[in-house]
């Protein structure tokens, strides 16, 4: 269900009322999300032979902006180390890296002073981190319920912009007031970030995009994005995850149409989109997911017309940040480097 979708007897009037607030923030951009979608044709995420073709001209890619998420190489850092993983991403072209933990297995401990210095010694910068979002079982987790404040002593100290979750609001359930509850949640997180100069984010999977247990009309991403307040929550898109999400819940529960697109959430608010997990997958209609995962370049998420569209809006090429990931690549050197050539290769005509 977009934002400007009709809303039924069963839907929550507060909740529509607070989608057409927060759609009026994000006017400007809205206006030229038509347009910027028609230039991105195909709408589908699986192009057409022409569409995957790079050719020559302008790369698509912005520069400095390449990272990936540490999550994809946790073999490589658990065993190796920060320095050696730092020092292939580095090799390979990375800009940026994303954390998943500040520890190293059996490479021994490190500071966080060392962890930010090794990054900078190879030429990347830190730009978030993924840390749970709760353990209501544990008041010692290290979360953003139970010790946000030791969260983000860690993330200053390591000079991050951005501190995040990739866990999803069901804190409270997968009803509209349980996500509300949540969306407050993050609020919290997110002005509290604020004071540090940092960005509190959210990273999605597939299943944000379903619909809510108490309110089968609502989708539960829309509740996200209305009751959070855009200044103080942001949304690292995780590109993969939310075309799974468009395959899978592109119905309602009673088998009514319900249409979307990723790519229009991003156009509609492009500032509340700073980050983006770019992982690809091989379109599987027999697949749970409508996608088996593979290597960045390997899959059929046509990465030149997504990013060459977020590139068009304003400050497109400057304020977004774009983490190559595999959840669990064969080989996870060979998926960064493999990744890294693939996103660098791709071209769009100046015209374009």
């Amino acid at each position: 269900m977009s934002r400007t979708s009709r809303t039924s007897k069963n839907s929550d009037p507060e909740l529509a009322h607070r989608l057409s607030r927060r759609g009026m923030l994000g006017v400007a951009a809205g206006a030229t999300a038509a347009a910027l979608l028609a230039a991105a044709a195909p709408a589908s995420a699986v192009p057409t032979a022409a569409a995957r073709s790079n050719g020559r001209g302008r790369p698509v890619l912005p520069p400095g902006r390449l990272g990936t998420q540490l999550y994809s190489l946790r073999d490589k850092v658990s065993t190796l180390g920060f320095a050696p993983v730092f020092a292939e991403l580095a090799k390979y072209g990375y800009d940026e890296i994303e954390f998943a933990g500040y520890t190293q297995g059996s490479a021994g401990p490190i500071t966080l002073a060392q962890l930010k210095r090794l990054a900078r010694d190879h030429g990347l910068n830190g730009i978030g981190s993924h840390v749970n979002y709760y353990d209501d079982n544990n008041p010692g987790a290290y979360s953003f319920a139970q010790n946000l404040q030791k969260v983000l002593d860690d993330a200053q100290a390591l000079g991050l912009k951005h501190i995040g979750t990739a866990s999803g609001p069901w804190r409270y359930g997968a009803t509209v007031d349980g996500w509300k509850r949540a969306a407050e949640d993050f609020n919290t997180y997110g002005a509290a970030a604020r004071k540090r100069g940092m960005k509190f984010y959210q990273h999605n999977h597939a299943e944000e995009f379903s619909f809510a247990t108490d309110k089968p009309d609502v989708r539960l991403y829309d509740v996200l994005l209305a009751e959070t307040d855009p200044d103080l929550v942001y949304l690292e898109m995780d590109i993969y995850w939310a075309y799974a999400g468009q395959f899978r819940f592109s119905k309602r529960v009673d088998g009514t149409p319900a249409p979307f697109d990723p790519l229009r959430y991003v156009l509609k608010q492009p500032h509340r989109y700073p980050l983006f997990h770019v992982k690809d997958g091989v379109h599987d209609e027999a697949a749970r997911d409508g996608y088996r995962m593979t290597d960045v370049g390997d899959g059929d998420i046509d990465y030149k017309r997504f990013i060459s569209a977020v590139n068009k809006t304003p400050g497109g090429y400057r304020d977004h940040h774009w983490q190559a990931e595999h959840d669990n690549p064969v080989e996870s050197f060979a998926f960064a480097r493999k990744s890294s050539a693939h996103l660098h290769s791709l071209r769009e005509r100046c015209g374009d």
